[in-house]
């Protein structure tokens, strides 16, 4: 063998001793990798399960497993205004942009968050709703902001209350030690589109391990011919549109006329 070849096989013995071997994984699967929206359309739940798998030489956790599951809808950019009352007229005062943002987002994990691993840690792999990163242009820079920036605050309480938003810390239950189940909520207002679903393993405060898979949310029949006329033809569509409430106008004229 020649130098330059037993150097190679010198530096990689070395990294291979240096380098740690994943002794967990994760293995998931969705119950449906496609919600259908449709005109009576009240919500749906998409469950997902997975399993922890181990090494033959891995022992089991002490503190067992930890598992937070990130689902995060489409991305999208919103202005959001701070309303002031100025001579007892409410106007608005300041504003900012939230840029691609997920337009819908859930944690789920099987216990607080916090208790789950420390406070970089969780800011490292961005685990939980407070430390998911927020980008927002301030004066022509686009930057996440602090935790207790004030627009920041009020978009995510915004997002929260029309059900987008949302954290449940027993949202995920192991069904054995090392199999687990969680129900990922999709409200009635859920933007249409791909969903990334992100799946964390931790135990004794370390991430161990990560895997993603995704699902669709879709408009189905009338909604999505809507749709997509709303958005292939916008001058037809909005044509009929002004013509069909004409329509309506003269037809209730019509009715309701006192002779």
């Amino acid at each position: 063998m020649s130098a330059r070849g037993k150097l190679i096989l010198a530096l990689t013995a070395t990294l291979a001793a240096t380098t740690p071997a994943a002794a967990e994984r994760l293995i998931s699967a969705l119950s449906t990798s496609r919600v259908l929206i449709t005109s009576n359309f009240t919500g749906a739940e998409v469950v997902l399960f997975g399993s922890v798998e181990r090494d033959a030489q891995t022992v089991s956790r002490r503190g067992g497993y930890d598992i937070v599951v990130t689902v995060t809808g489409p991305r999208e950019t919103i202005v959001t205004f701070r309303k002031q009352r100025v001579a007892g007229i409410w106007v608005n005062a300041d504003q900012r942009t939230f840029v691609k943002v997920p337009s819908y987002l859930t944690v789920l994990a099987n216990r607080t968050i916090n208790d789950i691993a420390d406070v970089n840690t969780l800011r490292r792999t961005q685990t939980g709703l407070a430390r998911i990163l927020l980008p927002q242009e301030i004066s022509g820079d686009i930057a996440d902001s602090i935790r207790d920036d004030p627009f920041r605050q009020a978009f995510l309480r915004l997002k929260i209350d029309q059900k987008l938003y949302s954290e449940q810390q027993n949202g995920v239950t192991f069904l054995t030690p090392a199999l687990f189940r969680a129900s990922i909520p999709i409200p009635d207002n859920a933007p249409t589109g791909s969903y990334e679903v992100d799946i964390k393993l931790f135990a004794d405060g370390a991430a161990l391990a990560r895997t993603q898979t995704a699902l669709e949310v879709v408009k189905v029949g009338f909604e999505q011919l809507v749709a997509n006329g709303a958005r292939e033809h916008g001058l037809l569509y909005g044509l009929i549109t002004a013509a069909m409430a004409l329509l309506t106008g003269w037809f209730a004229s019509v009715v309701f006329r006192k002779d």
